[in-house]
């Protein structure tokens, strides 16, 4: 099989992205859209087709430049920034050797202590430093609002709210705490719901960014990490003040959540007031059966199975691209769906897999 040319070549049109987002104007071609790609994967696809040709990268702003002619190159109308990752809060981390095969390897892979966190009781809390928008360095937006082509966009990720008080307390120092000390449970939400609140009104300031993408991952393969109780009264009237934050700058709230949040939807959309939902999974909610459910009142957003980009066939793959987009794509014009991955384009995919999306998504426009 001949490897993906991606062809035919397409431009970014942040604006006409939006316009599917909103469900408002139907597009001309498949627009694509991804959480993030990994940076071992960006690294290899900017060597495979000379993207750095051309860049000085002793230019302070050389990783921008790059971003946004990869980006372009591969299709999209926006790139995810990372000025404000998960990390900016102070966690401990567990560390075990990264499995992925040849040269994506990243050697190690980190994750968060789900035991116990830094925050075991009051002393902790007030101890803890706890991070400031006004220390986030913002000099690569203020760049991007001057320099990004107006047919692209960035964003950065917002509103890890239940993410955050699980990796303060320990996903397991949670459960204990919300029965033994729910002031506590509640203080810390309170302190991270206000921190991503800021960051969201921050980020809505700036011209370059065309939406609000908040990332808070609430459940697992058969229902919510913590009772639908807690998230309606701890965690989703932050992702609310979020998405109105992005609402009183004209800008579309969009949502990726891993896990089975069926009994939470209703609220998502009627209350916090998602204009998307990101992250589907085979095993959960094929994207082709939320786009039936939801399609009228949201976006839906990526849905390509990861364990089939991960061990499927690219032959396997192109068929479940072609079929996905017979559903969510053919119904309504376009309007509401994104083709891309179930979660991220993550290292362990392997790169003839995800460019056989991109180039199925290409063909299907044209």
């Amino acid at each position: 099989m001949k490897p993906p040319s991606l062809e035919p070549a397409v431009e970014p049109d942040v604006e006409a992205l939006l316009g599917v987002i909103r469900r408002r104007r139907p597009p001309r071609r498949v627009h694509h859209l991804e959480l993030f790609l990994d940076p071992e994967v960006k690294d290899a696809l900017a060597a495979r087709f000379g993207l750095e040709e051309g860049l000085d990268r002793a230019d302070p702003r050389f990783a921008l430049r790059r971003e946004m002619r990869l980006h372009a190159f591969l299709g999209y109308d926006v790139f995810r920034l990372g000025l404000a990752p998960k990390k900016i809060f102070d966690l401990p981390q567990l560390a075990a050797a990264d499995t992925t095969a040849g040269a994506l390897s990243r050697g190690q892979r980190d994750w968060t202590e789900e035991h116990t966190g830094p925050i075991r009781g009051w002393r902790d809390f007030e101890a803890y430093p706890w991070p400031r928008v006004r220390d986030i360095d913002l000099s690569p937006l203020e760049w991007l609002d001057r320099n990004l082509p107006e047919n692209m966009g960035v964003y950065d990720l917002t509103a890890h709210v239940l993410e955050m008080i699980s990796f303060l307390l320990g996903y397991e120092g949670l459960c204990y705490l919300i029965h033994d000390d729910p002031a506590l449970v509640r203080a810390v939400a309170e302190r991270i719901g206000a921190f991503y609140v800021d960051w969201s009104r921050t980020l809505a300031d700036f011209r370059c960014v065309p939406f609000l993408w908040g990332s808070d991952d609430m459940g697992f393969r058969t229902s919510t990490m913590v009772s639908p109780a807690f998230l309606r009264e701890l965690v989703l009237p932050w992702h609310r003040a979020c998405a109105e934050a992005g609402r009183a700058r004209g800008k579309p709230y969009l949502l990726h959540a891993c896990g089975d949040l069926s009994e939470i939807m209703e609220d998502l959309i009627g209350e916090v007031g998602i204009d998307g939902k990101h992250s589907f999974e085979d095993g959960i909610l094929p994207v082709a059966e939320a786009y039936r459910r939801y399609g009228e009142r949201i976006a839906v957003l990526g849905g390509i199975d990861m364990d089939l980009l991960a061990r499927g066939s690219e032959q396997a793959v192109r068929a479940r691209v072609r079929e996905t987009l017979e559903a969510c794509f053919r119904p309504r014009d376009g309007l509401g769906y994104c083709l891309g991955t179930g979660n991220t384009v993550a290292n362990y995919l392997p790169l003839e897999n995800y460019l056989a999306m991109l180039e199925e998504g290409r063909r299907f426009a044209a």
